[in-house]
């Protein structure tokens, strides 16, 4: 697709992207979500290539926040009630244009973000709602390769996907 030949930022959500929309809930309270390491290996070889990579959440969990800094992620927005106005500030104050961002969301939270974007995007398994609205649906479901799905396409279409280097 030539939309992934224009990409220089991926904002994505973390439950049901970054994870699989599962929280395993402890006795003390404590919150914790799954990662696919594949969606890691992608995201640290995008950070590499010289690609924005942005987390905007409404979950707030330090494990998260964690578990994005190990991955090397620095642009990290949790506990976020309103997505749209830090969209907003984010691209002003980051001078991003909206039509080279790829974002990727899975449900009615992130409806009003894919709209703003050049190029929305979701896993499989994203809701009924937002699977019409975006310009590409992974074959994978969200904390199961979605994000490396697109990480390699939009790498790949711009010759960056070097495997033999790395």
């Amino acid at each position: 697709m030539a939309e992934f030949s224009d990409i220089t930022t991926f904002i994505f959500d973390v439950d049901g992207v970054l994870t699989d929309g599962c929280v395993i809930a402890y006795e003390s309270g404590e919150q914790v979500r799954r990662f696919f390491v594949k969606d890691g290996y992608a995201i640290e070889k995008a950070l590499a290539a010289g690609y924005h990579i942005v987390i905007i959440s409404g979950g707030e969990q330090e494990s998260v926040r964690k578990r994005l800094k190990f991955l090397g992620i620095t642009d990290v927005f949790l506990g976020v009630k309103d997505k749209l106005t830090l969209f907003n500030e984010y691209t002003q104050t980051k001078h991003v244009d909206p039509s080279t961002i790829l974002y990727m969301g899975d449900d009615i939270p992130d409806y009003k973000m894919l709209k703003l974007v050049g190029f929305p995007t979701c896993p499989a398994d994203a809701s009924i709602d937002i699977k019409p609205i975006c310009k590409y649906v992974s074959p994978n479901n969200g904390g199961q390769g979605a994000v490396r799905d697109v990480i390699e396409k939009v790498m790949r279409a711009q010759g960056k996907w070097h495997p033999q280097n790395w």
